[in-house]
């Protein structure tokens, strides 16, 4: 009998699993394919999660990660004088052994969370973000390779602790298209990412995209430099069928039914019919696809429609 760690890979590398692998995100974790490990150290203070890079996100609802609203490191005398967290592996890694209890067979993913850039825009601030690396160029560039340095320090613990992939998550869409050029994406953040998921191979590690947005203009970018599993984390706002004319059987998308539209809003069979059109556009006989439940009523989403987006997965095969 395949192991669920053997699913995901052989989906992942379009090895013709037996069926489709599922992830279930934020609860629910046993009733999936992969356990979702989290490197990053956080501490409560009061209504705010303060990052240990030193960011605050600030809890303004149920349910979400907090929002930030002010920036760490507003002017640039703070980061001159800016150091990376420690690495506290003993601490980082604590929960991890209590953890692999629970994941049994299943696929071990350790996750950033936040991660590259998103991070850089929660020291930085946005608006300051936006102008950093053309107003001072080797400032942010050096602030930058900080960031994805320590992201390759963790990756080096979570190797030598036995997990399986790595997850990225850096936003770099707006609902309508990116934050930044082409150009400028490919200048300045293609070569980082291409060297840290370079390294992320070297150590047996599957890399493992997150990007909210409309990122189509950049999407064969990410494949290109060696993305193993994209997560298109708002189908509603890409266009799948162009995604799939392109990259359909070089690519492994996690993707989930919309949780902006249908799968809070739709019908039972809407979200159905939606999982069997996601699977349609991107993936092949020999596999390539993982589908993703994440549970969202903090967004409006009943219990019946979360319920639902399992059992759409589960209905598909990959034959």
């Amino acid at each position: 009998m395949t192991s669920r760690t053997e699913l995901v890979r052989q989906a992942i590398k379009f090895q013709s699993p037996e069926r489709i692998p599922v992830v279930y995100w934020n609860c629910d974790q046993t009733d999936g394919d992969v356990m979702l490990y989290h490197l990053g150290i956080n501490r409560t203070d009061n209504d705010a999660t303060v990052n240990e890079w030193g960011y605050r996100l600030e809890t303004l609802d149920d349910g979400t990660m907090g929002h930030p609203t002010s920036a760490h490191l507003p002017d640039w005398t703070a980061v001159d004088d800016f150091s990376p967290p420690d690495l506290a592996e003993e601490e980082r890694m604590a929960a991890a052994p209590a953890f692999f209890d629970e994941c049994e067979d299943r696929y071990r993913l350790a996750s950033y969370d936040l991660s590259g850039f998103t991070v850089f825009t929660l020291l930085r601030g946005y608006e300051n973000s936006m102008t950093d690396f053309l107003i001072e160029p080797e400032r942010s560039g050096r602030l930058m390779d900080m960031i994805c340095d320590f992201e390759c320090a963790q990756m080096d613990i979570a190797a030598r602790h036995g997990f399986h992939g790595i997850h990225f998550a850096d936003d770099w869409g707006t609902q309508s298209g990116l934050m930044i050029s082409p150009g400028l994406w490919r200048e300045l953040f293609k070569p980082r990412y291409k060297k840290q998921f370079a390294h992320a191979h070297s150590l047996g590690l599957d890399v493992w995209f997150h990007c909210c947005g409309n990122f189509i203009e950049i999407v064969e970018d990410f494949n290109e430099i060696g993305v193993d599993v994209l997560n298109i984390s708002q189908p509603n706002v890409m266009d799948i069928d162009e995604v799939g004319r392109r990259l359909k059987g070089k690519q492994a998308f996690m993707m989930p039914i919309s949780y902006q539209t249908v799968s809070i809003q739709g019908s039972v069979e809407e979200i159905h019919a939606e999982a069997e059109r996601l699977f349609r556009l991107l993936a092949t006989p020999q596999g390539g696809f993982i589908g993703y439940v994440e549970e969202y009523s903090s967004m409006g989403m009943s219990q019946e429609n979360y319920r639902a987006c399992g059992e759409a997965w589960a209905r598909l095969s990959c034959g």
